[in-house]
């Protein structure tokens, strides 16, 4: 059986890169938060409860290696904090993010409108898309539910 994260580990070698243990440590646990948005402490933070013999500067070169392979996405929700989330998608297309400005929680919106907006750019532009990032601040429902 294959296990959870073997693409991922194809990736690194078809790209010339060695399968490790680290990598493939650090590969299980975005794969186990993938619903979330895992910033490098987070991940060390992770590691740290298991495994301590990986210090915080791999777990950093490592997201830099998979951002650079396309194995995860980088994502920053402008409050000074990076954050990588898996590349779960056959496409090189993200979903779009909500936050909430009162509690800080993000959550992942799938439906993505933009694909036509991107066709329309390209006919009347000529400006082919490579990739878009939209993030939607406001209250979330928690929050909203909290003020009545």
């Amino acid at each position: 059986m294959e296990s959870k994260v073997e693409k991922y580990l194809c990736i690194l070698q078809q790209k010339g890169y060695k399968s490790t243990n680290q990598r493939e440590e650090i590969l299980n646990i975005l794969f186990d938060n993938k619903n979330e948005h895992l910033s490098c402490e987070d991940v060390h933070n992770i590691i740290s409860k298991e495994k301590k013999d990986i210090g915080i500067a791999t777990v950093y070169r490592t997201l830099q290696l998979f951002e650079k392979l396309g194995i995860v996405y980088k994502i920053n929700f402008d409050d000074g904090v990076t954050r990588y989330e898996l590349n779960t998608e056959s496409e090189n297309h993200h979903h779009h993010h909500l936050i909430c400005t009162q509690c800080g929680k993000v959550t992942e919106v799938k439906l993505d409108l933009l694909e036509s907006l991107e066709h329309e750019i390209e006919i009347e532009e000529g400006f082919v898309v490579s990739d878009h990032d939209v993030k939607f601040y406001g209250i979330c429902k928690e929050c909203k539910n909290k003020e009545k």
